[in-house]
C-alpha cells in the first residue's frame, strides 16, 4: 500500500500519488512540459491499478512540481564514480544493480523528493541502462556498460549531438536559400526525394517552415542552385526509369516465313529510331508489316512482364527509355538490315476501300526507310500512288460514318546536348504523314476483324459518340471544342464502335516494340496462328488493365516533360515574341492557344472573338508549377 506523495513511474514518467479510489490509485503526472514562448507546464490526473505504477522511492515528495524541480547538485560526476567502482568488482561489472543500491553509491543523501532526478539521469547516461526484465515485474534495476560500452555510446551522442548543431545551422542557411555547397548537399537528399516523388514528406522542408510539396521542393532545389532549370522531375516523379528495359530478346527463332518480294516502305519522321511499321502494295493486296518482337517474347514471359510493368516506350526530348530493350531494334525493327521479319496483315479492300478480307501471316521483306517529306515527294510515282489513293478513300469511308478528325499544333522539342539549348519547331504536316495513319486503321481494324472472326480474346479499343453542339466553328476554336466533346477511349475484350474513328471494329497492332496493348495482341495472334493455347479472356484483362497503368504514367510523364522543356526554351528565350489564337471564352477571360508552341495560356480580363489573333510575349515562368504567364505585346 503506498502513501499519497509517494514517487512512482507511470508509463515510464514522474508521477506522484495523491489519493486512492477503492482498489486504485490516482496519480498525477506532467501532460506537458513548458515551452520557451511563456506557455505553463500541463498536468493531469489518472486512476490506475496498482501494477500500472512502480515505485521510486518509499518516502514521500512534497508535491509533483518539487518531483520534476529538484536541484541537480552535481550528480552526473557521481554517477561516472558509481559506474567506475562497480566496473572494478568482477561480481558487479555486468550485474543488475538495484535502483536503491545504486541510488546509495550515488547519493548517500537520496531522497523521495530527488528520486526522479536520479533515475532519469541514470537512463539517459552513457553508463548504465534500464533492466527491462525487472521493470516488466514493477522492480527497478540498472545494468552498468562496460567501459567499451560507454565510450562508444559517448562518441554517438557527441556525432549526434554535432550533427544536431550542423543541421540547425543548415535549416538557418537554408530559408535563407543561401547554402554552403557542396556540405549542404548531404541534407538536400530528402528534399530532391520530394521533388522526384520518391518521398512524400521532408522534415527539413517542414524544420525551414516550408510545405513539403513536390512543387515547393522542385523551386527550393532550383533557388539553391542544387538543380539547375535544366533537370526534368516528372519521369521520376510518375514512377519511370530513365533507363531503356535491360531484359533483351534473343535471336529470332527459325521458323517458315513467307518471303515476299514487294518493295515495302517505312515511312516516318527523321529523327525516328524504331520504326516498327511498313507498307507495301502487290496490285491485289495492301499488305501493312509490323514489326515482330512476338516471334521471341512469349505471354508471362519475363520480358512480357517488363513490358508489361512499363507499358510504353517513354517519348521525352531527353530521349526514349524503350518498353523493350535497345537491343531489340537492331533484330526486330524494320528497315534496319537487309532483310526484316514482321508478323503482316493482307488487307483486301473493295471500291471504297472497306476491308473484304483480311488475313495475318510470318512474313520476310526488304524495307526501304522514308521521311514524311520524301514520301510526298514520290506521291506521285508508281511504288507510292496507289497508297495515297487508298488513304483518301478510307478517309472519306470513315468521315462518312462520323468519324472525327482534330488537328491541333503539334511541335518537336529538341536539346542540344552540348550546350543545354532547347529548340522548339512546329512539326509540319505531310500529306503522307496522314497516308500512313490510314494505313495503320487499317491494319489496326483488319485485326480486330480477324480476331472476332476466328473468336480470339483480343483487347478491342472503342469510343462511345461525341455530343457535338450545332454550330461549331472553324479554325482551332471548332478543333478545341471537338477535342473537348470527347469521350475517352476504351480497351477491353468486348468489340464496340469507335465513334472516333467511325470504325465499327478497332484495335491497335502496328506499334509492339512500344506499346504493351499491341504486344499482346501479335502475341494472341501469333498463338492462333500456330495452333498454341490462347490467353483467356480474363488473363486478357488483367495483363490490358496493368500494361495500360503503365502506359498511362508514360503518357503523363511525357506531358509534363514536354511542358517543362517549353517553359526552359521560353526562360532561355525571354525575348520570345509569338501569335495566340483564341479557342475559348471563360468568365470574361480568353483561352488561347499558341501554335508555333503547341501550348495554351489565358489572357486575363480580355474578351476576344473566337480564332482572333493576338501578338504575345512572356509575362512570367514558374517552372516548379509549369505554369506559363503571357501578355499582349
Amino acid at each position: 500500500m503506498f502513501s499519497p506523495g509517494a514517487p512512482v513511474l507511470y508509463k515510464r514518467q514522474a508521477a506522484l500519488i495523491t489519493g486512492t479510489d477503492g482498489d486504485k490509485y490516482v496519480v498525477e503526472f506532467q501532460t506537458a512540459p513548458a515551452t520557451a514562448g511563456g506557455k505553463a507546464a500541463q498536468y493531469a490526473e489518472q486512476k490506475v491499478r496498482e501494477k500500472d505504477i512502480t515505485v521510486l522511492h518509499p518516502g514521500t515528495a512534497p508535491s509533483l512540481r518539487a518531483l520534476l524541480d529538484a536541484p541537480d547538485d552535481g550528480l552526473l560526476p557521481r554517477i561516472a564514480e558509481a559506474h567506475e567502482l562497480l566496473l572494478s568488482d568482477a561480481d558487479t561489472a555486468a550485474s543488475p544493480i538495484a535502483f536503491t543500491e545504486l541510488a546509495e553509491l550515488c547519493d548517500s543523501s537520496f531522497s523521495a523528493e530527488k528520486s526522479w532526478l536520479l533515475f532519469d539521469a541514470l537512463s539517459k547516461s552513457i553508463f548504465f541502462t534500464l533492466d527491462e526484465n525487472a521493470f516488466k515485474n514493477n522492480s527497478i534495476a540498472f545494468i552498468p556498460h562496460s567501459a567499451e560500452e560507454a565510450a562508444d555510446i559517448d562518441r554517438k551522442r557527441s556525432e549526434k549531438e554535432q550533427f544536431a548543431q550542423l543541421h540547425e545551422a543548415f535549416i538557418a542557411r537554408l530559408k535563407e536559400r543561401k547554402l554552403d555547397l557542396p556540405s549542404d548537399g548531404k541534407f538536400m537528399g530528402e528534399i530532391e526525394a520530394l521533388a522526384l516523388g520518391k518521398t512524400e514528406k521532408s522534415k527539413n522542408m517542414t524544420d525551414a517552415g516550408i510545405a513539403p510539396t513536390p512543387e515547393n521542393a522542385h523551386r527550393l532545389l532550383l533557388e539553391t542552385g542544387i538543380w539547375n532549370i535544366s533537370k526534368n522531375p516528372y519521369p521520376a516523379r510518375f514512377g519511370l526509369s530513365m533507363t531503356s528495359a535491360s531484359e533483351g530478346l534473343g535471336m529470332p527463332p527459325h521458323e517458315e516465313r513467307l518471303e515476299l518480294k514487294e518493295p515495302a516502305y517505312a515511312i516516318d519522321s527523321p529523327w525516328s529510331t524504331d520504326p516498327d511499321d511498313a507498307i507495301a502494295w502487290d496490285g491485289r493486296y495492301l499488305w501493312v508489316h509490323i514489326a515482330d518482337p512476338a516471334a521471341f517474347v512469349l505471354p508471362d514471359s519475363p520480358v512480357d512482364r517488363m513490358a508489361r510493368g512499363r507499358g510504353a516506350t517513354l517519348y521525352i526530348p531527353e530521349g526514349a527509355s524503350r518498353m523493350l530493350s535497345e537491343t531489340a531494334l537492331e533484330d526486330y525493327a524494320l528497315g534496319l538490315k537487309a532483310e526484316s521479319i514482321a508478323l503482316s496483315f493482307r488487307i483486301l479492300l473493295d471500291e471504297n476501300s472497306s476491308i473484304a478480307e483480311c488475313a495475318v501471316f510470318k512474313t520476310k521483306i526488304r524495307v526501304t526507310r522514308l521521311t514524311y517529306e520524301q514520301a510526298d515527294a514520290q506521291k506521285d510515282s508508281a511504288a507510292l500512288r496507289p497508297f495515297f489513293e487508298i488513304a483518301r478513300k478510307n478517309e472519306a469511308r470513315r468521315k462518312k460514318a462520323g468519324a472525327n478528325t482534330i488537328d491541333m499544333p503539334e511541335v518537336h522539342i529538341s536539346i542540344d546536348e552540348e550546350t543545354g539549348s532547347v529548340s522548339v519547331e512546329p512539326f509540319i504536316r505531310f500529306e503522307s504523314d496522314n497516308m500512313v495513319r490510314e494505313m495503320m486503321l487499317l491494319a489496326g481494324e483488319g485485326a480486330a476483324h480477324f480476331a472476332f472472326k476466328h473468336g480470339i480474346p483480343f483487347p478491342y479499343i472503342s469510343q462511345e459518340a461525341a455530343e457535338i453542339p450545332a454550330g461549331i466553328s472553324e479554325g482551332f476554336a471548332g478543333q478545341f471544342r471537338m477535342l473537348k466533346c470527347a469521350h475517352r477511349r476504351s480497351v477491353g475484350i468486348t468489340p464496340a464502335m469507335h465513334s472516333g474513328l467511325g470504325l465499327a471494329l478497332y484495335t491497335q497492332v502496328t506499334s509492339p516494340l512500344r506499346r504493351y496493348g499491341d504486344l499482346i495482341a501479335h502475341e494472341q495472334l501469333r498463338a492462333f496462328i500456330d495452333g498454341r493455347k490462347l490467353i483467356s479472356k480474363d488473363d486478357m484483362l488483367l495483363r490490358i488493365s496493368e500494361g495500360n497503368a503503365g502506359a498511362e504514367a508514360a503518357k503523363k510523364a511525357s506531358r509534363h516533360s514536354d511542358i517543362h522543356w517549353k517553359l526552359v526554351y521560353l526562360l532561355q528565350n525571354p525575348e520570345w515574341r509569338g501569335t495566340g489564337i483564341c479557342i475559348d471564352r471563360r468568365n470574361g477571360d480568353s483561352l488561347i492557344l499558341i501554335p508555333s508552341l503547341a501550348m495554351q495560356t489565358t489572357l486575363k480580363g480580355e474578351t476576344l472573338d473566337l480564332n482572333a489573333a493576338v501578338e504575345l510575349k512572356i509575362g512570367k515562368i514558374e517552372l516548379p508549377t509549369q505554369t506559363a504567364v503571357f501578355a499582349k505585346a
